[in-house]
């Protein structure tokens, strides 16, 4: 763990998360460590403050010397906290944690730099997801919406905005003209591929992983049991298709049917274990944004896949991918069908992903930008605010109003 030189002190951080991280349960989970390990191999401080409930799959922070602390929405007493943490840096994952904390940061510490991780673009998400309910592409005015303007409003109001995909770094450049200045590309940060992947004889089955929590991932499991795994299952009767995420309901455990070899297994420890033993994932994400973790995994895993244009965003560059694209259930169908019995494609398609992770998402490089990036913000923080004049204003008036209707809130809630 590099040492911190004398010139550059030591920053006490504060994360406020949506959410207590579960690297095992979640690519959101995952990030979260990812960046948490960068600030501690800085030996800079961590506190992680959360409003949201104890998890039963959470990290242990404690463990990793990371004060933990729970926090209260629309509540005065995260005042007395914030203004005894004195942090040199507030990162707030997701723009929810910014509108609802930002303004208490602003009053009680407003030297502190201001990071938003994203983790995707919602608004994004919610337009894809509404348009394919509609079964409608996306128009880029679908994307102008209340929720498009709060997360753009949030993203203005911090210094500098954590984006994962190169896709969303373009769409909020060109579509809502977001100076890049105030805008970090910052995607997973992997330690590589793993040193003990099985080869294509030592495997079997396909996989499928994700959160049911997330509703792209469930709307792909659906779309497995009713269309796509039939397709697969009557060219190859033997094959199985395992099927794991965090907090599965009854609705999803429901579709557990060992005679259609569709078996629904709900949580696991290690997702590293289950993939490197699957000959190929699954992934039919019909809407989303973002990055997609289980894709990652998989490469990491040497696990070809079979996605759509939706779950390779962000990752292909120049055309390559490590698997195949497929946006209609029967080709997505045939596409499983001849990748599981084609050894050499298979091969070729394992190699591709080995370079997406060495190449795009080597941890290392990735690392050392972001944290160039914050201490260059932290060494110059009034030049790079006065510079911005709209986050100043939209601050200024974030001040007034969500502070009013925090404390009616608060005011209401104590009756």
């Amino acid at each position: 763990m590099p040492v911190p030189s004398q010139s550059k002190p030591r920053q006490h951080v504060l994360i406020i998360g949506y959410v207590w991280p579960e690297p095992n349960s979640s690519a959101a989970g995952s990030r979260m460590m990812a960046l948490i390990d960068s600030f501690l191999a800085q030996q800079w401080q961590v506190t992680f403050a959360s409003p949201a409930l104890l998890s039963e799959h959470r990290a242990d922070l404690v463990g990793l010397g990371i004060k933990e602390a729970s926090i209260e929405l629309n509540n005065s007493s995260f005042d007395a906290f914030i203004s005894d943490l004195q942090p040199d840096i507030v990162m707030f994952d997701r723009f929810m944690m910014e509108e609802q904390f930002g303004w208490r940061v602003e009053k009680y510490c407003p030297d502190a730099l201001r990071i938003l991780d994203m983790e995707d673009a919602h608004f994004l998400r919610q337009a894809r997801q509404q348009a394919f309910k509609k079964q409608q592409t996306v128009a880029p005015e679908d994307l102008h919406t209340e929720l498009a303007i709060r997360e753009i409003a949030s993203i203005h109001r911090c210094d500098i905005t954590l984006v994962i995909s190169t896709f969303e770094m373009a769409l909020l450049q060109n579509q809502f003209s977001i100076p890049a200045n105030i805008l970090h590309y910052c995607p997973f940060m992997l330690d590589g591929i793993h040193q003990d992947n099985p080869e294509f004889e030592q495997r079997q089955h396909f996989i499928s992983i994700g959160n049911f929590r997330h509703d792209p991932n469930w709307d792909a499991v659906l779309w497995l049991k009713q269309q796509i795994w039939p397709l697969i299952r009557k060219q190859l009767p033997q094959a199985e298709l395992h099927i794991y995420g965090a907090y599965p309901p009854k609705k999803a455990t429901d579709l557990h049917n060992p005679k259609q070899g569709f078996l629904v297994k709900g949580w696991v420890p290690d997702a590293k274990i289950v993939m490197q033993q699957a000959r190929i994932c699954l992934a039919p994400l019909r809407f989303g944004a973002g990055l997609k973790g289980k894709l990652a995994d998989a490469m990491q895993c040497g696990t070809p896949n079979i996605t759509t244009g939706v779950g390779a965003e962000g990752f292909v560059e120049q055309g390559h991918w490590s698997g195949t694209i497929a946006n209609q259930a029967e080709t997505f169908a045939n596409a499983a069908v001849e990748l599981y019995n084609n050894q050499s494609q298979w091969q070729l398609f394992q190699q591709t992903g080995y370079r997406i992770i060495e190449q795009q998402f080597a941890k290392s490089p990735i690392q050392q930008k972001l944290i160039q990036q914050i201490r260059h913000l932290v060494e110059n923080i009034t030049e790079h605010r006065r510079s911005h004049f709209t986050g100043m204003m939209l601050r200024h008036h974030s001040m007034k109003s969500t502070q009013y209707m925090a404390q009616w809130i608060e005011a209401k809630n104590s009756k």
